[in-house]
């Protein structure tokens, strides 16, 4: 009976040293989990001194990870499984996420530095309110130009593109709604038009211009500009910058009579493991200092008014980047457009594409 007893309070004794194990071990991976958070963006949009920073100043972790497309970051976010704390979508793909129920709506009162963000950028059509995220970025659809080869004048609006002395001097950024859009503005028409025959109008218009075009390309279009290939390319605020760090004969410009304008926001996945390190993270992104440290690193214009205050006048003075009130107000955003709609944006481009070759 004593061994019995023995044996019985010595399985309970393991019993008991096992529980308290797993209760350690636990407790130990939930601390590690609260210490870390995981940001998924786009690939070299963040100054790796400010994650160290952030680092040094809260303790946390940062596991970054990137991705190179909004539409593969979201199908990424839609397969589940992940732990991603912060993800930076941009405008058209905030607006896809909410309607999804795949971002959770935001504590403003979590975020006091929101109120360094220039109220033109905050209540936007693609997200109400800021209720599901926060600016992190803005930009422009532009024209960049080589003054070696161009007059200034001459480019200054997207029918102008159309003349005839740009013979095979154009190079057209490989994105339909870009590209489309363009057209729809030469004619009049909005940028997010899901009329069937605006945008076969704007296909004929687009075609007149395949004389013109050089090339239809992506990121190539950099080295061709910088290395004085075509006389004029249509493309994002940010990469004219770059492009224009290496070849200062290049010039950017958006037409008054209108463009795009894009937004990258910070979002909370719902799926969120740690939200309250990522409400941290988007307040000491938005601090003034870090905010203008973050944008003399990427090159983008910041929607962060302090933070624009701390820049270099050279910087804030160029029109072409930020662009005046009487420009702004004809910039239009890429709303998220129903899928038979982008099916036929994508099947009309294809078709002007296999014409332009």
């Amino acid at each position: 009976m004593k061994k019995l007893f023995a044996a019985t309070v010595g399985i309970l004794v393991l019993c008991l040293l096992l529980a308290f194990g797993d209760y350690a071990l636990n407790r130990q991976t939930n601390q590690g989990g609260r210490r870390t958070v995981t940001i998924y963006n786009w690939g070299d949009y963040v100054d790796p001194a400010l994650i160290s920073k952030f680092e040094r100043q809260t303790g946390y972790h940062v596991d970054y990870e990137t991705f190179d497309s909004n539409e593969s970051m979201l199908t990424k976010i839609r397969q589940g499984g992940t732990n991603y704390d912060l993800v930076i979508p941009s405008e058209y793909t905030v607006q896809r996420m909410k309607k999804e129920h795949l971002i959770a709506p935001l504590d403003h009162r979590k975020l006091p530095n929101l109120r360094y963000i220039d109220p033109q950028f905050l209540n936007r059509s693609f997200d109400p309110g800021n209720r599901y995220s926060v600016p992190y970025f803005w930009g422009t659809l532009g024209i960049i130009y080589n003054d070696q080869m161009v007059n200034s004048r001459d480019v200054q609006h997207w029918s102008q593109l159309w003349n005839p002395r740009l013979k095979n001097n154009v190079m057209l950024i490989d994105s339909a709604r870009d590209v489309f859009a363009m057209a729809l503005i030469t004619q009049g028409d909005s940028v997010n038009t899901t009329n069937y025959h605006q945008l076969r109008k704007a296909q004929h218009h687009l075609k007149q211009l395949t004389p013109n075009v050089k090339a239809i390309i992506a990121d190539e279009m950099k080295m061709y500009m910088e290395q004085n290939e075509a006389a004029v390319g249509v493309t994002y605020s940010g990469d004219a910058r770059e492009m224009m760090s290496v070849n200062h004969h290049l010039h950017y410009v958006v037409p008054s009579e209108g463009s795009n304008i894009w937004f990258d926001n910070m979002v909370i996945p719902k799926a969120a493991r740690n939200k309250a390190a990522a409400y941290q993270f988007i307040n000491f992104m938005l601090e003034p200092a870090n905010a203008a440290q973050n944008a003399r690193y990427v090159g983008y214009a910041t929607p962060n008014q302090k933070a624009k205050q701390l820049l270099p006048k050279r910087v804030t003075a160029d029109r072409a980047f930020y662009p005046p009130r009487t420009t702004m107000k004809h910039l239009q955003t890429y709303r998220d457009l129903p899928l038979h709609v982008l099916g036929e944006y994508n099947d009309l481009f294809l078709e002007f594409k296999m014409f332009a070759k």
